[in-house]
């Protein structure tokens, strides 16, 4: 692909997510005018999008060998307990994302 084609690309999809972004901003200004499906949605997608991404990252696990699933199993139980313990989502997540990583790559 030529430079220019490739920055006009670049512009374009850019221009578009961000227009995809303000798009709610603008219809729904005032938050009297939200349509109540739209507020249960906002309250039940992160719960049901994070409980899609467990089910993807899990979903490949091999019983094969003790080496092929222990990880991600302790893992999703150090998020989980991090979790219930501090009830913060950020602070779960990246903790046992390197807890994860120091299995993956120092001990299994």
């Amino acid at each position: 692909m030529e430079e220019n084609k490739a920055w006009i690309l670049l512009i374009v999809i850019s221009l578009v997510t961000i227009f995809l972004r303000i798009i709610p901003f603008i219809i729904f200004k005032d938050e009297n005018k939200t349509p109540k499906i739209i507020n249960k949605l906002s309250s039940m997608l992160p719960y049901s999008i994070m409980g899609m991404l467990v089910i993807y990252c899990i979903k490949d696990l091999s019983f094969d060998s003790i080496d092929s699933f222990l990880p991600e199993i302790l893992g999703v139980l150090v998020v989980a307990l991090l979790y219930i313990w501090k009830k913060n989502t950020l602070i779960s997540i990246i903790i046992g994302t390197i807890f994860y990583m120091v299995l993956v790559q120092f001990v299994f």
